[in-house]
């Protein structure tokens, strides 16, 4: 075993665990919220099936993944736990969508009008709806996916009427910034295009808003978070993608 494994510390991810969900709380009750508003999303795309375990036999129950190819395997090794959700929060390519369908219960990175119409398509064939997020690209970020706030507009219509899936909210990836209060304006970017959005009146209000990682999931629950994608502080470990995209989860 490399010197580097070998001493690596060993997250207590289950005591790590707890200091998230005493951040999460303290966060609503600054902001006169209910904690059970929020949903904590547990980013596994670098965690091994172990740690996963541990993180659901401290009661954490939805995970997210960045990739469904590594997903997979985490998903058969666990099967056991069957009350486990999972999220994909990564890049999902239109010609795998019909993969993603069904294995998740919340598909948080749909990015275009075709992508929604690939996991339709497949979820109405199965009979099994599929929910799911809509990415916005709220600061207009060339390295990230996602509509842009006017290209979401003018398909929300078409994407609201797609049979088999469900748009249940919209997700963003904040930017990668040394203070949190710099993301504030972007996470309250998406809550104005949530009501943009549900006023168009095309669709029941939209309920979930993902966004806020690690480092700044305290300022999303003040903007209006429901669901927060939370990997370093669980886990205690980080990674790149080799493209250079930003992650969806940390």
């Amino acid at each position: 075993m490399p010197a580097e494994l070998a001493t690596r510390p060993v997250p207590d991810v289950a005591a790590n665990l707890r200091a998230v969900r005493e951040r999460i709380a303290a966060a609503c009750r600054a902001t006169g919220r209910d904690p059970a508003e929020v949903e904590l999303v547990a980013v596994s795309k670098y965690a091994d099936v172990e740690a996963i375990r541990a993180a659901a036999a401290a009661g954490q129950r939805a995970f997210g993944e960045n990739r469904m190819q590594e997903a997979m395997p985490k998903t058969e090794a666990l099967a056991d736990l069957t009350d486990l959700r999972w999220h994909l929060i990564g890049h999902l390519q239109t010609n795998k969508a019909r993969h993603a369908s069904g294995p998740f219960a919340l598909i948080e990175s749909v990015d275009s009008l075709r992508l929604a119409d690939a996991i339709g398509r497949r979820a109405d064939w199965t009979g099994r709806p599929q929910a799911v997020l809509l990415q916005i690209n709220v600061a207009l970020d060339r390295s990230k996916f996602g509509f842009t706030e006017e290209d979401v507009m003018t398909d929300y219509p078409a994407l609201a009427a797609l049979p088999g899936i469900q748009v249940v909210g919209l997700m963003t990836i904040g930017p990668l910034v040394p203070d949190p209060e710099l993301s504030r304006p972007h996470f309250a970017r998406l809550r104005a295009v949530r009501d943009r959005l549900d006023a168009l009146g095309v669709a029941p209000p939209l309920a979930e808003l993902s966004m806020g990682m690690s480092a700044d999931f305290e300022v999303a629950i003040q903007e209006a978070a429901t669901i927060v994608r939370v990997g370093t502080s669980i886990f205690g470990v980080s990674g790149a993608r080799r493209d250079g995209r930003p992650t969806a989860g940390g």
